[in-house]
């Protein structure tokens, strides 16, 4: 599912990020990189998607939550 469908509070595994190089590049510069678990902090949809990664807390987009997928 992509990343945008998830609740707040539930932590998912990165499968897979659908975008292009300098995306995945980019995202990978702040630790998002298939493989790793994270925790969805925020996600109304009516502000930012927030999640925890490692000991950070990212604010994504959601037109860039929806290219990364998730279990």
């Amino acid at each position: 599912m992509p990343l945008s469908m998830a609740g707040t509070g539930q932590k998912v595994r990165v499968l897979a990020i659908h975008a292009g190089r300098g995306l995945k590049a980019r995202l990978a510069e702040i630790g998002l990189t298939p493989g790793i678990e994270i925790e969805v902090v925020s996600n109304s949809f009516h502000g930012p998607f927030v999640l925890a990664v490692k000991e950070s807390r990212l604010m994504l987009g959601r037109g860039i939550a929806h290219k990364i997928e998730v279990r």
